[in-house]
């Protein structure tokens, strides 16, 4: 019996360690995978924060690059965006009517006479050498004014209601000299707003045939369309705004031009009657 109780308690004391080394190795097990999870949960937090620290370096590295861009850049891309069809057309009216622009206002600056000077100086030829001696005078001055008072001179021998008759003619002819091919601009300052509204009109035909091929209204396609439609706008307004420009200024450039030709006209028939009188 001391034999068998001997043997019973040793069994018990060995399934006791057993349950013991288990209970360990489960907690040990449950540590590690508290410990593991921890891990990951803080490897996710750190990779959060990356990515939120790097992406305001690439909103700021595209904003970086959209700055880099020149205004001739942008505006080549805009161009090539709207289409070479009728931005290249838009463009050759803005060409042509700003070499138009640049002759008139070279031809009226060289057209534009100091009239007092010119009639100071013809009074004291008038009253030193006579008729042909005022004519040499408007021979060596350039202008529509000297021409006109040289043609009312050549005929200061027939009466004042010739000379007055010849230099309203002849004003007449350098009048319309004066206004050659302002009505080129003028078209183009009407053509190239009409060829930007035709582009308009083009791009949303092919916003509305892109929307019946797919089936679908996708903001893609429809803003595609009316991008082109609105850079083709923009840019035969801008044209047509530049061009308004010039042609107010010219027009303003003949009508004083012309104002001194009147005054200085009348101001020469006076100096003639005074001659005649002499």
């Amino acid at each position: 019996m001391a034999i068998l109780g001997l043997i019973a308690f040793g069994n018990t004391r060995l399934m006791a360690q057993g349950s013991d080394s288990m209970d360990t190795s489960s907690t040990e097990m449950a540590a590690d995978t508290t410990a593991t999870e921890n891990d990951t949960a803080a490897a996710a937090v750190v990779e959060e924060e990356i990515t939120e620290a790097a992406a305001p370096a690439v909103e700021t590295t595209e904003e970086v690059i959209e700055e880099d861009k020149t205004f001739h850049q942008l505006l080549k891309e805009k161009f090539i965006e709207g289409g070479a069809g009728f931005m290249g057309i838009v463009l050759i009216t803005l060409i042509l009517g700003l070499a138009i622009c640049i002759e008139r206002i070279i031809y009226l600056n060289m057209a534009t006479t100091n009239t007092k000077k010119l009639l100071n100086d013809i009074e004291a030829a008038l009253a030193s050498g006579g008729v042909e001696a005022a004519k040499e005078v408007c021979r060596n001055t350039r202008g529509p004014v000297a021409s006109i008072f040289y043609q009312g001179l050549e005929r200061s021998g027939e009466g004042v209601e010739m000379v007055e008759k010849s230099i309203i003619s002849y004003g007449s002819v350098q009048m319309g000299l004066l206004e050659r091919n302002i009505s080129w601009i003028s078209l183009f300052i009407a053509l190239a707003p009409m060829l930007g509204f035709m582009g308009t009109v083009i791009g949303m035909i092919g916003a509305f045939d892109a929307i019946e091929a797919a089936g679908d209204i996708s903001p893609s396609l429809v803003a595609g369309g009316i991008k082109v439609a609105l850079l083709t706008t923009v840019f035969g307004l801008i044209v047509a705004m530049i061009l308004q420009v010039f042609y107010n200024y010219i027009i303003a450039k003949v009508d004083t031009i012309v104002n001194s030709m009147e005054d200085a006209s009348i101001s020469l028939v006076d100096l003639l009657v005074r001659h005649n009188n002499k």
